[in-house]
Order: C-alpha cells, then structure tokens, then sequence
C-alpha cells in the first residue's frame, strides 16, 4: 500500500480542508504532516461551518483515525480550544485522534518572540500570523525544541531550560513580559494533552500501510510558501512540498502514491511577499467580495488576482502532482472575461519559469490570455454535463497548459457542492 498526498499549489488558502473532508470516505486515516495553527482549514456541510488549525479535516466522516504527525508544530493552548469546541459538537475527538510524540510544542515564549522580531523588522516584516511557528521551527532545527513525548520524560527541568533561554532572548530585544498567566494556562494544556493516544507516529502509519489500509496525507499552506521552494524570505518556517509528507511522518518516498494538487481558479496570497498576478483594481477588490477572502486565523484581507500557471506548473513539478483539484470557480461565474498568466516578462525577456527571485528592482509583467466568461451560477449543479461551453473550454486549456488532469471542480463552498469528474 501506499499513501496519498493532498496538498496546496498556491500560497495557501486553497481549500484542502474541504477537498480532505470530500475524500476521507475513501480513507481509512487522515494524517497531518506539517505546519501549525497559522493555518486555518474551513470546511461547511449541513449549514453549519468550522475551521481546523491543527487538527485534521478528516474528522467530521465516519471514524476515520486521524493523526498529526511529527512535521507539526502544536500550540496546546490553541489546540484544547479547537478540540473542546469539537468535543461539544459530538465529535468523540479522543477515540479518533492520535498524535506524534515526536510533534514539536509552541510555547508561549515562542509567541512572544514571533511578535518581537516581526517588530524589530520594522517596514521589511514577513507577515507572520504571530502564532509562534518561525521560533519553534527556528528552535527544532537548532536542536533546541521542546517536543510533546518530553511531557512524559523531565519535562519540568527542559522546559524551564527552554523557557529561560527566551526570556534571556526577549531581555535583549528589549522585551520583559510577565509570563505567569500564560505560562499556567500553557501547563494546563499540557496535562489536558495528555488525555490523548500520544503515539510513535512512524510505527504506526507504517504498520497500518502494512495492514493494508489506506492513508491521505494533509499538509498545510501551499508550495509557493516553502521555506525552501517558496518565494524566500516570504515564506513559512517548513516543507509544504509532497517531500514534507516524508519527513513529517516518516513514509520512505516509495511510499507515495496519489499526489492531490489544490488550487483556485484565481489566486491569493495573505501577508507580504511577491504576487506577480495580484490585481489592484476594482476585479481584485470583487473577486475578494465574492469569494470571502478573508484569512480563517487572522481575519486578514487575502490580496487577490488571476491565475498563474507558471506558478502552477512549477507546484505541480515540486510534488509530482497527479490530479489536479480547482477550487472556487463559482466565484468567476458572473465575469465577462477571464484571465490566466501563461508566461512572464522580465526585464524584457519572456520566460515560463518561476524565477529565483521578484523585487521591486526587477521590471516583471505578466503575459494574459484572455476567456470568455460562462457567465452562469454552477452552485447547483450536480454533473460536469451540466458546465456551460465556455467552462469547459476554460479546464480543457488548463489541463493542457498544466499536463494534469482537473479531476475534481469546486463550484461552492459546502461538501455537496462538489463535482467529480468522469476522467
């Protein structure tokens, strides 16, 4: 057996925890391989809505075992209040739920030094959530982090350890907060943690492949913010690519199989950072209206333009895309014209390639083709039969461009509203 990847080929946002929620019936586990509670998963079925941040969007279907791998970095204090609210809405979250003990802990000292050194950045800030997920990764690779199976082994002299090293780290910056309340509050998630199936995560993912069952990998954000392969320094503080699934749970790469590629007919980005198709204008401010882009953490305006499939084609070689996934076009529904960046100029030269890097002292433009509109509400369809003429041309020269198939089309943002194609 081998394991499916699903995962984001914009800057995030994309949709996987709805893409997740529609596939978990064909899984027997959902595992999350990286990132942390700076990255919101909304899903909606039923009339009712909720947003994931660190637990997997497997959750809601029918007792799949759900597990966050080592990749993930877990604020306990974040993560109690997302399991109590799921816990009140019936979810029996402890019998399905399994976490790595080797998942690296924010501490509230993290948090504070997210938000000091984006301070001390001044006008070159990252746009970082504040969520402490740049000094945990910055501390895990330093060989300094805290990670949950340590709750059970000392964990009073390594955090104490840990703890004062950034309080001694903020002193220097000219930070001297009072941790107490936060500290306490901290503690006590900790020990709530605890009441959970804490697991070698490697043993069990590989023994359950073993046995034969079936596991979809979740990541978090999308390629474009890869500390490696993203647009750097703009970046988040791990791997999102389809290797991330490797190391976050410890599946050897001949393990992977179906590798899910997520994106939006358009594009956004939340926070600073390159955006060569980012759109100023009154189109920019309606495709934002439309699709309610606004950040599931932050509640921040996520910046909005078309699509671009020089970014696409570069996502979709990074992971080894094998189906391709379009989220949101029923937000296009109403334009007269549609756009798609097929190719860059810079400096006066065309290129298709994502380059190493764009900043303000490189003259970059975007090369359009322009489509038709369909110019018809899809929100209740329930074939692809029934797409309008001009959609269909619309993925048939995506599919071309991008050498992938579309096997999946989001036309809401409820589970129902959902088409799968008949490739």
């Amino acid at each position: 057996m081998k394991v499916d990847v699903l995962l984001g080929l914009q800057w995030g946002d994309e949709g996987k925890g709805k893409v997740v929620d529609v596939l978990t019936p064909r899984y027997d586990v959902v595992a999350r391989f990286q990132g942390g509670p700076n990255a919101g998963h909304t899903l909606e079925f039923e009339g009712k809505k909720y947003v994931l941040r660190s637990i997997p969007s497997g959750i809601f279907q029918h007792g799949q075992v759900n597990i966050i791998g080592n990749g993930v970095v877990l604020d306990p204090v974040l993560f109690r209040e997302e399991a109590e609210a799921l816990e009140q809405s019936g979810i029996a979250l402890k019998e399905i739920l399994k976490i790595s003990k080797k998942t690296h802990l924010i501490m509230p000292t993290h948090r504070l030094l997210d938000a000091a050194n984006e301070k001390a950045k001044g006008g070159a800030k990252i746009g970082t959530t504040g969520k402490g997920i740049g000094p945990t990764y910055t501390d895990k690779i330093s060989r300094n982090g805290l990670r949950l199976g340590d709750a059970f082994h000392n964990f009073e002299a390594k955090y104490t350890a840990a703890r004062d090293k950034h309080l001694a780290q903020l002193k220097s910056m000219g930070e001297t907060p009072d941790i107490s309340e936060l500290e306490a509050k901290w503690l006590d998630a900790i020990e709530y943690i605890k009441g959970y199936d804490i697991i070698d995560s490697e043993y069990v993912i590989n023994n359950l492949l073993n046995e034969g069952k079936t596991i979809l990998c979740e990541g978090a954000q999308g390629t474009l913010l890869d500390v490696d392969f993203g647009s750097y320094p703009f970046v988040t503080s791990s791997n999102t690519i389809c290797a991330g699934a490797c190391s976050g749970l410890g599946v050897a790469p001949n393990k992977i199989g179906e590798v899910f590629g997520i994106f939006k007919a358009y594009c956004t980005r939340v926070g600073s950072g390159p955006f060569p198709t980012e759109l100023f204008d009154e189109t920019g401010a309606r495709i934002r209206d439309l699709g309610h882009e606004y950040g599931a953490v932050t509640g921040r305006e996520r910046r909005c333009g078309w699509i671009d499939l020089v970014a696409l084609r570069y996502s979709i070689m990074l992971n080894g895309v094998t189906q391709l996934i379009m989220m949101k076009s029923d937000v296009l529904d109403d334009f007269d014209e549609i756009k798609a960046c097929v190719a860059y100029e810079i400096d006066g030269k065309e290129t298709n390639q994502f380059p190493f890097c764009i900043d303000d002292e490189q003259s970059m433009t975007p090369i359009y083709k322009s489509f038709k509109g369909w110019k018809t509400d899809m929100t209740k369809f329930k074939s692809e039969d029934e797409f309008p003429q001009e959609f269909k041309e619309y993925i048939a020269f995506l599919e071309e461009a991008l050498k992938t198939p579309i096997t999946i089309v989001s036309i809401g943002p409820d589970r129902e509203q959902t088409i799968i194609r008949n490739k």
